[in-house]
Formats: C-alpha cells, structure tokens, sequence
C-alpha cells in the first residue's frame, strides 16, 4: 500500500504525503492506518530527523474523511463482538493520534519532535481530525477549499478525536456549530474561528510548515491539556459560564432534532462527559459513544441512504446504455415559480436557457426572479455582479415560440390542466428539432395521458421538481409507457448537469413523492377528525425526525390545492376513492377561506407577517378534542406507516425499481425521517415480521389503508429484510 510516503529531507525535515492511488481526494481506510503510524514510528526514531512535515498529493485537497464505505461496513468487519472490536479499533486510531500529538515528549513535555499539518486545501472529517493532532496547522490560501467535522449529517460524529480536541481547542459554545451542525468554512474562517493556526500562500505552503517544523521550541508543541492547570476555554460543565453553554446546548440540540436523531445526543453526551476527565480518559469516553453511534442501526441507514446510495444514484446507477445527453439548449415553459426556478438552476449550470410565457411582462418577472437571487448572493457574498450579468444573459425571455430553435430540451411548466399542456406540447414540437426531448413538470398528471399530445411519444418524460427549485435537492423523473431510453439518459444527464438528485419511476397517478406525502397529510388530517390534538399530531411527527408536521405541511402547500387534488382523485377513482373523511376537514377549511398561510389563515393563525401565532381556535370549535387522546406511539405509528406502505405498494407495482430511489427520494423530496435512511431503511430497522404485526393491529383499528401489501407479509414470513433481498443493485425483482 501507498497510501503514504515519506521523504527525509538533508534539511531535518521528513515530509509525510498522503496520496492514495486512483482517487481524486484522499480518504482514509482502514489498511492505511498502521502504515501511517509506521511512518511516523520511523520518523521519531530517526535521530537526523528534526520534525515532521505532513501533507497531500492531491491538489487543491488534503483529504474529504473517512471513507463512508468502510465506516457503513465497519459494525459488520468488527468480529463475533462487534461492540468491543468497534472500540478498540477506535482506541487504535486514538493511539496513533495521540502519538503524532505527543511526538516522543516525556512526561516532562521534552524531547519531542514539532509535527506540523499542510493542508493544500479542503479537509474535511479524518482529514481535519488528524491535523488537529498536530501541533500546527498551516492551510493554503485557497478561498473554494471547506475545513470542517461534517460527520454529523451522515449520521454519526467525529469519532477520531475531533470532538474532544476541538471542544478543548476552542470551548464547547465555539466548537457548536461545527460539531453539531456540521458546519464548513474557508482557510481564513477556518483560522478566525481557531480551527487551524496559519493561512499561506498556496506556493508557499510546504515551506512555511517546514521552517516552523525547523523553528518551533518544546513549548511550541505542548497542547493546552497535556500542561499543567489547563482550563477549558469557556469554562467546564460546572463553571458558571460553562454551566451556561451546556444547559443552552443541551436545549439547542433538543430543539433542533426533537431527541430523534441518535448521532446528536451521543456527540453531546461524549463533549459534556469528556469535559469532566483528563484527556486520555476524554478519548475513551468518545470512543465509547461513537461505537454506540455506530451500534445503531441508524448510523448505517443514514450513510447508505444519504452518502453511498445518492452518490450511487447522482453518478447514473440506473442511466441507461446511451450515449452522452449533456443539455446545450433549453426551452421553459411557463415563467411561474416552478419555471422561473428552473431557468434559473439552468443558468447556474451554464446552460442556455429560453423563458417562454404567453405576456412578455410574466417572461420579464420569472427572468427577474433570477435576477433577485443573484442581489441576494451579492449582499452575503456569495456571488458578485460579473456573474449576475453572466448568468443574465444566458436566459432569454420571451413570447417567441421560434426562440425554441435549437433546443435539445424542453420543460414545461404551465398550469395543471391537461388541455393547456397540450396546446404548449403541439405549439413547441412545431418548431423544436425531431433530436429535442419534451419534458413536462407535473406532479398529478398522468405522463402517458399527457404524451398523447406528442407525435414522439418516446421523446417525452416527466421532470418532477420540488419547490423551490433552487433549494429542492431532489427531481423525480417519470417514464410514460412509451418513453425511450435516450429520453431518460437526457434528463438524468440534464438533473446531473444541475447537480441535484434524481429518482426514476414508472408512470402512475402521484408517481412516487406525492403518492406517500398525501396518505401523510391525509392521516394527520383524519386524525384532526377525529378529535386528535393538533398539536399531538404536528409534534409526533417532528419527534420521529421530520421537519414539519402534516398539518403544519399543509399549510405551507396551501389548502385548496389538497382540495382541488381530492376533488380530480374522486372523480378519477369513483367509489374506490378512500379519503371522504379527510374531505369533510378540507372542504370544510376551504369553505371557511382558511386557504393556509399564503392566506395567513389555515390550520394555524398567522400574524401580518405570516408568522405562525399558534393553532386556529376555529378548528377545536368544529371538531372538539377528544377526552382520551391517543399515546404519542400510536400517532407515530399511523403517519409512518401510512407513507411506508405506500412506498412498499409502489415497490409491488413496479412505480418503484430501485429501493434506493425510494429511500433517497423520501429523505430529499419531504424529509422523511432522514435519521432511518428512508421507509425500506427503516421497515428493515424495525423488521419486516414486526412492520405487519403493525399493519394488522393498524387495520383492525384504522381500516383497510393500513392493510399489510403482500410482499411485505411474504418477507415478513420468511424474516427477510428488503436490502437483503434487493442487495442485487438494489434492484426489485
């Protein structure tokens, strides 16, 4: 293994590089550990060996962590006792840092060596908890490059000593928003805030770390706590202005997460426990609560879902065998939010974009929607008015359908009437090229309905986005029945050049999204009916990791949309149709012009600002709380289950081929529980025989929308798990 190398140089210095083979940025494997610390061994016991230099190969990076994969795998690799192998090999990788950080000093803190970090740019993870076991740490100027612990969105926390050296770095209230938001900044901001100690020049950077290496005393690489009378900056648990930041983090954390994601209280638990010891005993008690982190079956399905599985999916796992599809020209149709939105994300993308709307003044006012995002990135510092004037004059906007003309896609984005976009779909295949695929940005109407308006019916898909469009991460891609494989690779290649996520369903009413946000809405609704609490119902919801609850999402989304959905449904579905009890509440709130907040009244009240003031008074009048209210596990257990079989349906029926699309898509497109991994993640948490154990008690209570799906009761009978039995690219069969 190469992973590291070393050179001794006639100056003293022996410079580590990190540079593992066939990947664009260093990340850390288990194999390389002990030749790190064979290297390091080597360098502390050459006598001609001054101090020690250690640094990248890659350009522009020092390392992006940790390699998720091995650290997903990492339970399953720990032996018959995957507890105690998980911790001491924890402890082995705390033993190494702490003899990079202790550098041959005894226990008078004499005799070691400086080791000093050269970073050429983003370290992220391992590749920030390293150099943090150095005694400097020197980054290169280099304004792109993100220094930070990011661990905690992925569903564990910086378990290699980040978060004791850190918090004992800076202090608990500094090392916050680092630790528990994952927070990532530049080299200068990484310095202000005393992450790293020095920004140089890039050129000058291996220079500037070996003269330190050459100037620094004994003093010079003592730590803080390894000194005698060492006190935490911002004082311990039970200082008095310690005591203050823990009580106030501990409420933060709580308030944030609502106590559901396990990778938060277990961080916060090891920085208040680790607080309290001397540092080696620190390291322990980190060791101990990532290894409980990594014991959780959450920690596993988060990294699946949100690292492997997106990454998986971002690089075209499901993109059929075709030829590039990079998009040079498009067409949007209706300059609306959604398309204004569009155009928008286009630009960023560097791809032209044309505006069409029927009035020049609807075209000019989506092109200005670009325009006002742009000023806002300009007052943050986020962008600059050279490229507002470049991304301005990539988007044209017009009325002109001959505008169209050498557009390789086009997206439409008019109201949601089948009859409009039709017109607009005939309108625009006049003119396109017979190579140009037409795409429409629906997310009720059927695709194969819709491509009935096309003489190319394998030319034409569904692109789903979510709203907003430049904050949304997710874009569902829909295939009608005739669509064709060039149609697809075109926009999973177009959604890769706009660097978001996409899911590929197969046509079906709601597709997939909408099809388990509804039954969620709908249940929180029923529940209202019912005399349920709202506010039992909203924060059940938040409490199991989402980020609104249903009624609170309702709102948002605003009433009388859910009502005209209901009303289309019904008259699709006839005396199939199942949410007359959910009606009664909908129509009855539409009826009282309580239309949600962009009414600024809905099922809570709002101010004149649109703030939330609380639930509408309205609601308890019309349907009086029941006196004996459901336990919090019950109300969980009916929104969850109401999106997860809908989810394991759409499996059944093939809307869903590939359950990685189906967890990914629910975490990114509505925030379903993102600490699960998705509903597969989290039927399998929770195991398939309990989940229809579940589903049968819920039927017998709730009705036939709970009823067990027969794949869920075939796996639940042989005690299958559905990424066992899909392993096979996660394919359904």
């Amino acid at each position: 293994m190469t992973d590291f190398t070393m050179e001794k140089g006639a100056d003293g210095v022996a410079v580590i590089t990190w540079d593992v083979p066939g990947k664009s940025m260093n990340v850390m494997s288990m194999e390389a550990w002990p030749l790190l610390e064979q290297l390091i061994d080597d360098a502390l016991a050459d006598e001609a060996v001054k101090g020690i230099v250690l640094t990248s190969g890659k350009e522009g990076s020092f390392a992006g962590g940790m390699d998720l994969n091995v650290i997903a795998r990492m339970k399953d690799m720990a032996g018959d006792d995957p507890a105690k192998g998980l911790f001491e090999g924890l402890m082995g990788m705390h033993a190494i840092l702490r003899k990079i950080e202790r550098a041959g000093m005894d226990e008078r803190n004499k005799g070691g060596k400086p080791i000093a970090a050269a970073l050429p740019g983003t370290a992220l993870g391992i590749g920030l908890e390293i150099p943090l076991a150095c005694h400097q740490i020197f980054a290169a100027d280099t304004p792109k490059a993100k220094i930070g612990l990011p661990e905690i969105m992925v569903g564990i926390f910086p378990g290699a000593g980040g978060t004791t050296r850190l918090v004992r770095k800076m202090g608990a209230m500094a090392a916050a928003p680092l630790l528990l938001e994952g927070k990532l900044n530049d080299p200068k901001k990484a310095k202000s805030a005393g992450v790293i100690d020095e920004v140089v020049p890039a050129e000058e950077l291996l220079e500037r770390a070996k003269a330190w290496v050459l100037e620094a005393t004994d003093k010079d690489i003592v730590k803080p706590w390894d000194e005698k009378g060492y006190k935490m900056p911002g004082g311990e648990p039970y200082h008095p202005a310690g005591f203050m930041t823990f009580v106030g983090a501990n409420a933060m954390v709580n308030g944030k997460t609502q106590g559901a994601f396990p990778a938060a209280k277990a961080l916060l638990s090891a920085v208040y426990e680790g607080a309290l010891v001397p540092f080696d005993t620190a390291l322990k008690i980190e060791a101990r609560w990532f290894t409980h982190v990594l014991m959780d079956p959450s920690s596993g399905a988060m990294i699946r879902s949100l690292f492997i599985n997106k990454e998986a999916l971002e690089k075209g796992a499901n993109r059929p065998d075709v030829a590039d599809q990079k998009v040079t020209k498009l067409g949007v149709m209706g300059a609306g939010m959604m398309g204004a939105g569009i155009a928008l994300v286009s630009a960023q993308a560097g791809i032209e974009v044309v505006l069409i709307d029927q009035e020049q003044a609807a075209a000019d006012r989506g092109k200005a929607y670009a325009a006002d995002y742009m000023d806002k990135g300009i007052k943050r510092g986020k962008a600059t008015e050279d490229k507002k004037a470049a991304l301005l004059e990539r988007i044209t906007a017009t009325t002109e359908y001959s505008a169209l003309k050498g557009c390789d896609l086009v997206i439409e984005a008019v109201f949601e009437d089948p009859g409009i976009k039709a017109e607009v779909t005939r309108k625009v295949l006049e003119v396109v090229g017979e190579d140009c695929i037409f795409a429409t940005n629906t997310s009720t109407l059927p695709i194969s309905e819709l491509a009935r308006a096309s003489d190319r019916p394998e030319q034409f898909i569904g692109i789903h986005f979510f709203s907003p469009v430049e904050k949304m991460y997710l874009v569902e891609i829909i295939k009608g029945a005739k669509t064709g494989e060039r149609a697809v690779a075109k926009a999973l290649d177009y959604v890769r050049q706009i660097r978001k996520t996409p899911i590929v369903v197969n046509d079906a009413r709601f597709f997939y999204a909408n099809r388990c946000i509804i039954p969620y809405i709908n249940e929180g609704i029923r529940m209202v009916a019912e005399g349920v609490a709202p506010a039992l119902i909203d924060n059940a919801a938040r409490q199991l990791g989402f980020p609104v609850g249903p009624l609170q999402l309702v709102d948002e989304t605003s009433i009388d949309l859910g009502a005209k959905i209901a009303r289309a449904t019904k008259a699709a579905m006839g005396d199939a149709y199942p949410d007359a009890a959910v009606d009664e509440v909908i129509f009855w709130m539409e009826g009282e012009g309580r239309l949600g907040r962009k009414a600024n009244a809905g099922f809570f009240d709002y101010d004149d600002k649109g703030k939330r003031q609380g639930y509408w008074p309205g609601l308890a009048a019309q349907y009086p709380l029941a006196e004996d209210q459901p336990d919090l596990t019950s109300v969980q257990h009916r929104l969850m289950f109401a999106q997860v079989l809908e989810a394991v349906r759409a499996l059944e029926e093939g809307v869903l081929e590939d359950i990685r699309e189906g967890d990914v898509g629910a975490i990114l497109g509505w925030g379903f529980a993102p600490w699960s991994g998705g509903p597969f993640s989290w039927l399998d948490i929770i195991g398939t025989p309990y989940a229809a154990e579940r589903c049968d008690a819920l039927e017998a209570a709730h009705g036939p929308r709970f009823a067990c799906p027969a794949l869920l009761r075939e796996m639940a009978d042989k005690n299958q798990s559905f990424y066992k039995r899909f392993d096979s690219g996660a394919k359904a069969a």
